[in-house]
């Protein structure tokens, strides 16, 4: 098949341009579930996968595809694409697309519809998921005749990739797929989108303001989210920090944009983050915030987030600036782009020098707080601790991809893994169960060759763990560690420390299935870890299996997560920390020491 079509126009389907606009917009893999009225498009993926143009991966859920386009998405930056036929199939699209949408992550979504003259008819299988989906996308289409399918294809990769990118849906009828026409490809280089502007650079009048902020700071903090993940912003963040001297602490969709181990990272802040993030938050007289968007589980109670602080905001979407707090100077523009632009100011201007020595004591505070307040990971005789596995795991396999799904363990993860940019995916904004098997899928089709770590609970898992079928038809090494706690352990923590423990429907032990034996069904070796003495020879067996492994931790069912700061209250106001001052014999530091001679 010859996808250089000759200048002379030739007669094709709406099914053809669709697939040819796709190679054009060079994707590379679609995640789907076919059904009636898709089946024209499925009909022509047939023929171009067959030539090697593309490749579909078939999964066994339609949620499960949208969040395997979202993992390819998030680990390459490049827009996760999604197959799904009209009715239950596109509605099962919702969560994805929610998914994406909080998150900022570039999807397209391609649904079949009932075919025109049956629109607004009740068809069978007819539901408005243009109309279900508004809320929840970037943008949408209806495509009502198979000659604008070029263009409009080319449009939704434009607005799904640019500023701030989020999912855009495509609704096909039927019949636009099968009827055919003269066909002339769009030219890509001719794109233009009302809305999709560029962005301007920062002014100089701009970037001196920032810099007399910083020469007036005494206690600078940087406050990093996802916005600068998406930026490719961690290079230019980190020399920015280091001249300046800055310490940096992150959300949860920021977490790789500096090495966690690193003097200046203080790791995550909010709700879960470690106590001297959120003390230095409180404390800061300066908060830069580079890609955030003061969400409520960083901030805690609003007004008394970084109360005594001044605010410098950059991000790339002009609804978030003052949105939910008025900062001093507010830039709009890529983050990569705009620090650039500082650093470049600086050093072009000889007569600048600043002194890190204002940051010093500062600096030695927030060490002294990391080293009254550290993260612990609990050891028990006779339990496995949760915290202890996700940390060994973190050390033997630095340089992973991981995935989670939500809840203390997604809490844990977000404390105790170090990762690399790009190297986490997480359902951050929503809070999505289900979505670490599926994304994972993603990732491992995106980078066949790298280590890819799902970290789910129990409870998550059963979400959908039906995508163990499509790990299996596509042989993807993925590694499945599940916290077993027998609980929504999130929910069961909420409902001991704020309703009375009163326990309603958060217990999952009783109709769970045996999950080394669910995954041999399946052909996925299946591992089980109970006892401590037994983590690092089971560990090293379940990260080197040549294949997918899934392993069932049991660990201590009433664990907490903590730090925590409960709703209502302030950053500064966290619960369990009078659990990590006092019990210093199981700091990471000295767990690190064992974990060598296990």
């Amino acid at each position: 098949m010859n996808t250089n079509l000759n200048p002379k126009l030739q007669e094709v389907t709406g099914a053809f341009a669709l697939m040819d606009s796709l190679i054009k917009n060079n994707v590379k893999h679609v995640f789907g579930y076919p059904g009636g009225a898709i089946l024209p498009i499925y009909d022509e993926l047939y023929k171009w996968e067959e030539q090697g143009f593309i490749k579909h991966i078939l999964c066994r859920h339609e949620q499960g595809a949208s969040h395997a386009a979202d993992g390819y998405a998030r680990s390459t930056g490049k827009v996760g694409v999604c197959f799904a036929t009209s009715g239950p199939g596109a509605t099962n699209l919702v969560s994805g697309i929610a998914t994406a949408q909080l998150d900022s992550v570039p999807l397209v979504l391609i649904t079949g519809q009932v075919s025109r003259p049956f629109i607004g008819t009740d068809a069978f299988q007819e539901v408005d998921i243009f109309g279900i989906t508004l809320p929840i996308v970037k943008h949408s289409y209806v495509v009502r005749d198979p000659r604008d399918m070029s263009k409009i294809i080319a449009e939704a990769f434009h607005i799904a990739r640019h500023g701030r990118p989020g999912p855009v849906l495509i609704d096909v009828p039927k019949d636009v797929g099968l009827e055919k026409f003269l066909y002339e490809p769009f030219n890509l280089s001719n794109i233009q989108v009302l809305g999709c502007r560029p962005f301007m650079k920062a002014k100089d009048n701009q970037i001196i303001k920032i810099l007399n902020l910083l020469y007036e700071s005494s206690q600078p903090l940087l406050y990093i989210g996802g916005g600068s993940i998406i930026s490719g912003a961690h290079q230019v963040i980190k020399k920015f920090a280091y001249y300046f001297q800055i310490p940096i602490c992150t959300t949860l969709m920021g977490k790789g944009i500096i090495d966690e181990n690193d003097s200046l990272s203080l790791g995550m802040l909010g709700m879960h983050g470690t106590a001297y993030a959120n003390f230095a938050v409180s404390e800061c007289d300066l908060l830069i915030a580079l890609g955030a968007r003061f969400d409520d589980r960083v901030t805690g109670k609003l007004d008394e987030f970084a109360c005594n602080a001044k605010v410098i905001h950059i991000d790339i979407d002009p609804a978030e600036i003052g949105k939910n707090r008025v900062p001093q100077v507010a830039i709009l523009g890529d983050v990569k782009d705009i620090i650039t632009q500082v650093l470049n100011y600086v050093n072009n201007n000889p007569d600048f020098v600043f002194n890190s020595q204002q940051t010093c004591s500062w600096r030695d505070r927030i060490a002294m707080w990391r080293d009254q307040y550290p993260l612990l990971t609990p050891k028990h005789v006779s339990n496995l601790s949760p915290q202890e596995v996700i940390f060994y795991l973190s050390q033997i396999q630095p340089e992973s991809y991981f995935t989670t799904d939500v809840g203390q363990h997604q809490m844990w993860a977000a404390q105790f893994v170090n990762v690399l940019p790009r190297h986490w995916m997480s359902s951050s904004g929503l809070g999505t169960m289900g979505y670490g098997l599926p994304a994972a899928i993603g990732v491992q089709v995106a980078h066949p060759s790298e280590s890819v770590i799902c970290i789910s609970g129990d409870a998550s898992f059963q979400m959908n763990l039906q995508e163990l079928a499509t790990i299996i038809q596509y042989n993807l090494p993925i590694k499945i560690i599940i916290i077993n706690n027998k609980w929504q352990g999130m929910v069961r923590q909420w409902q001991q420390a704020f309703y009375g423990e009163r326990y309603s429907h958060s217990n999952m032990e009783k109709g769970a299935p045996d999950f080394v034996l669910l995954a041999q069904s399946f052909g996925i070796l299946g591992l089980q870890l109970e006892h401590r003495h037994d983590m690092n020879t089971v560990l090293h067996r379940f990260i080197n299996h040549d294949g997918p492994c899934l392993l069932n931790c049991k660990v201590k069912e009433e664990e907490n997560c903590y730090p925590m700061v409960a709703p209502g209250k302030s950053n500064s106001q966290m619960i369990g920390i009078s659990k990590l001052a006092k019990n210093k014999n199981s700091s990471t530091l000295q767990l690190k020491v064992e974990i060598d001679s296990l």
